[in-house]
């Protein structure tokens, strides 16, 4: 194993829908593009595979796995209130409510094709 970033891969209905949620909300940036069927985004060492319809990663997703589940990524922010009322006054649709735990705060939004994302804030 050489890459030294960790890959994620999505299934998505709408590739382009998705590479704006993560560019615009979330402080992604564009890697290399195949839009429609295939895009790439990156955050640190985060490589966010967005794949459509037209991708063979779509094609390859089971029947059985085609609504997302709890599997989520997971987006360090340094102050999660801020960051809610940013994404409220964009209309990002929320999956949850705040909650805390001993490791921090938590809440999960949805991208277009209702994948999780956890916007995490660490404990002090």
């Amino acid at each position: 194993m050489t890459e030294t970033m960790a890959s994620v891969r999505y299934v998505v209905d709408d590739v382009q829908a998705a590479l704006d949620f993560y560019t615009t909300h979330l402080g992604f940036t564009a890697g290399r593009l195949a839009v429609p069927a295939f895009a790439e985004v990156v955050s640190g060492p985060l490589r966010l595979l967005i794949s459509g319809p037209a991708s063979s990663g779509y094609r390859s997703t089971p029947d059985d796995a085609a609504v997302p589940g709890r599997n989520r990524v997971l987006v360090l922010v340094d102050d999660l209130e801020a960051e809610v009322a940013r994404l409220r006054g964009a209309d990002v649709p929320f999956r949850s409510d705040v909650t805390a735990g001993p490791g921090g705060r938590q809440i999960l939004v949805a991208d277009p094709a209702g994948n999780l994302v956890e916007l995490f804030e660490p404990a002090g």
